[in-house]
């Protein structure tokens, strides 16, 4: 079977993978396990920023896989079905966690003066969070910053924004309406770019 970095190559070789997996071989799913939990493990760990909580989230959603392997219909990629397994197991860990107030989004988004104009105008940012994640020179600033946004503004952000998932996923995800996860998307971003603003001043043109 031909391996890559994103696990099988070919679709032949991935429909081999399946159905090995789903006749219950052993080897299938230490192959399933090595090939993408270091992916599935950074995708935990973005969301629930806590090592053992990511760690018990991509074990509980291999688990699931395991269990739900002969529902695969294979519309999609096995790394697309086991991500967006892995996202629902570390949003079931975030909803478990007893609940703290948040601190409001406000203090983090840009102030106005009177006349509308900003009260520290901001540099151009026409970067999304992902991109900016991709310059090694920003990427510990962009980390750091997401981590600072409340919860339910980071989670609605990195979903949109890193995780990729589109509007409609991610407020079935949240039970949110789309419009709801809308604008928390529109004023996470505007937060995460005023925490961004002084690194940006100070990078390279």
């Amino acid at each position: 079977m031909t391996q890559t970095a994103d696990g099988p190559g070919p679709a032949q070789d991935e429909a081999a993978w399946v159905a090995a997996l789903r006749a219950g071989e052993e080897q299938a799913f230490e192959k399933l396990v090595r090939a993408y939990s270091g992916r599935m493990l950074a995708v935990a760990r973005r969301m629930l920023q806590n090592e053992s909580d990511a760690q018990d989230a991509v074990q509980e959603a291999f688990l699931s896989s395991f269990r739900a392997i002969d529902r695969f219909q294979g519309g999609s990629r096995l790394s697309t079905w086991l991500h967006r397994i892995v996202v629902n197991a570390a949003l079931m860990k975030l909803r478990s966690r007893q609940r703290r107030p948040e601190d409001p989004i406000e203090e983090l988004l840009p102030k106005f003066l009177e006349d509308g104009h900003p009260v520290r105008p901001a540099v151009e940012w026409k970067e999304s969070a992902q991109s900016a994640l991709e310059r090694a020179e920003l990427r510990a600033a962009v980390r750091t910053s997401i981590d600072r946004l409340p919860e339910s503004y980071r989670t609605v952000l990195l979903l949109r924004d890193i995780e990729e998932l589109d509007t409609q996923e991610t407020a079935r995800l949240l039970e949110l309406s789309p419009n709801a996860v809308k604008i928390r998307l529109h004023r996470a971003r505007q937060a995460l770019r005023g925490l961004l603003d002084s690194h940006l001043r100070e990078a390279p043109g």
